[in-house]
């Protein structure tokens, strides 16, 4: 159909109005289509957010745990080195109230119960050979605080434990050329006679490393260690610690109990206390043939290193003897418990 030219010029107008229209409502469509978008693009975005705070919360939490862990681990070793160079400025600090070079010793309230640490020890010297035990002796009239053992001028004195020297001084009347070592494990140890000192006060020490000579000074009358072992200042026996024959400690601990410890003090030195005073020369003292423990049946007096487990029936059995010997050796009743490294006789 063909529209005539006059009517085409008057639909001109109505086309472009209707054009305008139409594309006025694109826009606005488009717009709002736009507005959407945006709308739902930010509504995206926040909720990403929203998740992703406590996503990133919980991210800083995971990163902090290890911190946390090295901080704790930080604290820890902090502790250990405190502690640590509190040892080393005044060992068994828990103890004593100081650490002083004053006195040689000075006895305070001794605890109920103290579990000592005789692990990492060094015997002070490689003779046997114990010629005097700790108790009272009536030649003199006088209690012996320590054990005396058989040693030459000369001798390597070496340190029971680690520790710090407290004295190193000379005593005429007494220790002659004396030190005194506190240990870690709550111990004093006093080492007398010496004729040389070969450490100084405050001076950290190991075990084992050689701390001076054997001598003959002070009050003495052969050369000889005067060994001495103190807790709080009170002399304990030696021979509940050291067994100078076997040369070894009595066990990898010692409970020490303030009721009952000087009640034990007869006992070890029957097992590990003097066997007797002369009619050896050094070399066979510094070889060790004298004083060593014996298995033979010759009559000497024979012992038995007790072992982890071990009763006194199961000695018995393995020594050929019966319990109420042992009971009767030792000055034991039949239910006595035995401790690993206890030195027992049985014949």
């Amino acid at each position: 159909m063909i529209i005539p030219v006059k009517e085409q010029t008057c639909m001109v107008p109505m086309l472009n109005k209707y054009l305008k229209v139409e594309l006025k409502k694109k826009i606005e469509f488009k717009s709002s289509m736009s507005f959407r978008k945006q709308i739902k693009k930010i509504s995206v975005v926040a909720l990403l957010a929203l998740t992703t705070v406590p996503v990133c919360g919980q991210d800083l939490l995971a990163r902090q745990a290890p911190v946390d862990h090295r901080m704790k681990s930080l604290d820890t070793l902090a502790v250990s080195h405190y502690r640590l160079m509190e040892d080393r400025e005044n060992p068994s600090a828990e103890l004593y109230e100081d650490f002083s070079n004053k006195y040689a010793h000075k006895a305070t309230t001794l605890p109920e119960r103290y579990r000592i640490d005789l692990r990492h020890f060094c015997m002070p010297t490689s003779s046997r050979v114990v010629t005097s035990n700790f108790g009272y002796r009536a030649s003199f009239g006088r209690q012996h605080k320590g054990m005396d053992i058989k040693v030459y001028i000369g001798d390597s004195i070496h340190a029971a434990f680690s520790g710090k020297v407290r004295i190193v001084r000379y005593d005429r009347g007494g220790y002659g050329k004396f030190i005194v070592i506190r240990h870690n494990n709550g111990l004093e140890t006093i080492y007398g006679h010496l004729s040389e000192q070969l450490v100084s006060e405050n001076q950290e020490v190991r075990a084992g490393e050689v701390i001076g000579l054997g001598g003959n000074t002070g009050r003495s009358t052969g050369s000889h260690l005067h060994f001495e072992t103190r807790l709080c200042g009170v002399a304990l026996n030696p021979a509940l610690f050291f067994d100078f024959r076997n040369q070894d400690v009595t066990g990898d601990f010692y409970n020490f109990n303030r009721d009952t410890y000087e009640s034990e003090y007869a006992e070890a030195n029957a097992a590990r206390g003097k066997i007797g005073n002369g009619g050896y020369t050094r070399e066979q003292v510094n070889g060790g043939e004298v004083g060593r423990y014996t298995t033979s049946a010759s009559g000497e007096k024979l012992y038995h290193k007790v072992k982890y487990g071990e009763t006194l029936s199961s000695i018995a059995e393995k020594r050929g003897v019966s319990v109420e010997k042992i009971c009767h050796l030792n000055g034991y009743k039949k239910d006595k418990k035995l401790t690993p490294g206890q030195i027992i006789r049985y014949s």
